[in-house]
């Protein structure tokens, strides 16, 4: 994913930055980061779509600058206007499931809660959020986008059925960040194959692995009873 909006090259360097991004012959998803109006957004959007001739845009509308939360008004109402001027959006949200809906609603097949504030490498804190968007939203593609810090992470929203996460933090900051992808890509593909496989349910007690039928020594209390009258006395 891409933003021009915070690319501030001019001229002949511009051209080769896009040149060497289309140069990689990777599909890119260009975003409206650093958009804080409607107008900035529509614009945005229909000067990426002209340059990488996609029509893909993953839609962020800040609202907040101290936890980066989106706006959810501004959200709305702008993948509205995407959705009708031929867009397909990726709205970037909070986990919220009042949100979700409003954007389902207006024709967004793809949802992006955070699991955390972008950056913060908190992990899935919002996590029965994730849980409640999961269930609700079964047919669309949920991708966890920001709050990932560790591979662990990725798995555990994987495990829960969602897509794909998107992260950038946790690779680009990691000491090595050529082997934390390479950790990551692991950790996502083995939390999708846990969860298309059956994870089993959780329970508050113990429960035998194994079947008690034809148990050689099963406990007997009332057994048990008369030995240990037999030993008080």
């Amino acid at each position: 994913t891409v933003s021009l909006r915070r690319t501030r090259l001019e001229g002949k360097e511009q051209s080769n930055f896009l040149k060497t991004l289309k140069d990689t012959g990777v599909r890119f998803l260009p975003n409206t980061s650093g958009c804080f109006s409607m107008k900035e957004i529509i614009a945005v959007s229909e000067m990426v779509r002209e340059i990488f001739e996609t029509n893909w845009i993953k839609l962020e509308a800040i609202g907040d600058d101290y936890t980066l939360f989106p706006d959810p008004v501004l959200l709305i109402e702008s993948a509205k206007e995407l959705i009708k001027r031929g867009f397909h959006v990726f709205p970037y949200t909070s986990p919220d499931i009042v949100v979700c809906q409003r954007l389902a609603d207006a024709g967004c097949n793809i949802l992006m809660p955070l699991a955390a504030p972008i950056g913060s490498g908190q992990g899935p804190v919002y996590l029965k959020d994730l849980e409640r968007i999961r269930d609700r939203f079964p047919k669309h593609t949920l991708i966890v986008d920001a709050g990932i810090g560790r591979p662990s992470h990725a798995a555990q929203v994987m495990e829960m059925g969602y897509d794909a996460v998107l992260l950038n933090t946790a690779v680009a900051e990691a000491g090595n960040p050529s082997d934390m992808a390479h950790a990551f890509a692991n950790a996502i593909h083995a939390g999708r194959e846990a969860y298309l496989s059956g994870i089993v349910s959780a329970y508050d007690h113990g429960r035998a692995s194994s079947p008690l039928i034809d148990q050689p020594f099963w406990h007997n209390k009332e057994y048990d009873d008369k030995r240990n009258e037999s030993s008080a006395a």
